[in-house]
């Protein structure tokens, strides 16, 4: 017992950090998704979260490499615990389980892509991962949250042709549009970081 007390004790204490910074992460972007993104009138497309949400994946990256894929997992199933209870004080119940749904799938599904390309160059884990991840979390958070439910269908020009959609749709391919975006800008701080944040050896930090 002395031993798995232990073990959960330096399991903490290796994880403050990621774990405080995520739950910072979730808490802004819940509160960011429901401020439309006014600039250059782009509020019928865009939201903040669009712009804060993606530090949650340079966060998991940033653990999968310094600590490992099982302590990455474990600071995405915190993240999942606090993003539903964010959505669920902040939202209604059918985007609260959204939320969760879609957080928990992305970054996990972020964590299998960097862990498998964690020995190529190193920009490629972290751009992959993210990319692919957000693509999968937003596909599953408007689809679940806006399908049948928003029902409003606009006509959009998109490079001179006129394009019709569901205006959820058009929500989620703009965040993603801003996603792909932000995975490029978040190869800067990681760049910067990778020699402060080296990969430690697992079994001896758990000894």
């Amino acid at each position: 017992m002395r031993d798995i007390g232990r073990g959960i004790g330096n399991e903490v204490k290796r994880l403050w950090w990621p774990v405080a910074a995520m739950a910072a992460v979730v808490v802004v972007s819940n509160i960011a998704v429901q401020h439309p993104f006014t600039p250059w009138g782009l509020q019928d497309y865009l939201t903040w979260g669009a712009f804060t949400y993606p530090a949650a994946f340079l966060i998991t990256d940033l653990t999968n490499r310094r600590f490992g894929v099982q302590a990455a997992r474990r600071l995405v199933a915190v993240g999942f615990l606090i993003a539903v209870v964010m959505s669920a004080v902040l939202s209604e119940p059918r985007i609260a389980a959204a939320s969760g749904i879609a957080f928990l799938v992305g970054q996990l599904l972020d964590v299998s892509v960097f862990n498998r390309l964690r020995r190529l160059a190193w920009w490629r884990a972290p751009l992959a991962s993210g990319i692919i991840g957000s693509a999968i979390d937003t596909a599953l958070f408007f689809s679940l949250a806006f399908a049948g439910v928003v029902t409003d269908v606009a006509t959009y020009g998109v490079a001179g042709w006129q394009v019709t959609a569901p205006v959820w749709v058009v929500w989620g391919v703009s965040d993603f549009l801003v996603k792909v975006g932000m995975a490029l800008l978040m190869l800067v701080p990681y760049g910067a970081l990778l020699r402060l944040i080296a990969p430690v050896d697992v079994s001896r930090a758990r000894s």
